[in-house]
């Protein structure tokens, strides 16, 4: 089994419809090698990171950073996981009011010192809530969770 963790604040019905549109698709039937473990950023630490083969991060946009719970998230991981993650496959999906550029900004410099592994660039759905965000980030879970299970990072 090969163990993905998904990581997301979700301050709204909106952003929990988000996570829970992440987690379908990371939990698609096909998908049979999964360990699938689901975290509010705030209630978890380093060893919940340390037992991931990867992690999907997914945060609002809150003035042009990322949220407030992402950050104390990174704040108390960063040094108990940062030689013992490096090359950590990982993905980011952000809920953006306006264009998100500075949370992606932000979060990328984060990983970058982690030396963790984007796997793909940063999913943003921005501006007014779209039903096409679940799409979005259904296949972004689907995608994470069979390119792990593949062996492909």
């Amino acid at each position: 089994m090969r163990k993905l963790l998904i990581v997301v604040h979700c301050p709204s019905d909106n952003t929990r419809r988000l996570r829970d549109a992440l987690v379908k698709g990371a939990s698609h039937p096909d998908l049979s090698e999964i360990d699938l473990k689901v975290c509010e950023p705030l209630k978890i630490g380093a060893e919940q990171v340390l037992w991931a083969d990867a992690i999907i991060l997914g945060t609002t946009e809150n003035f042009g950073y990322m949220s407030g719970a992402m950050k104390d998230f990174f704040d108390r991981i960063y040094y108990p996981c940062l030689e013992q993650t490096q090359a950590l496959p990982c993905a980011v999906a952000i809920r953006a009011g306006l264009d998100g550029t500075g949370t992606k900004i932000a979060i990328k410099k984060i990983l970058t010192g982690l030396q963790w592994k984007l796997v793909q660039e940063p999913l943003i759905s921005k501006g007014d809530f779209s039903e096409s965000f679940l799409a979005d980030w259904e296949t972004l879970g689907m995608t994470v969770a069979a390119g792990l299970e593949a062996g492909i990072y």
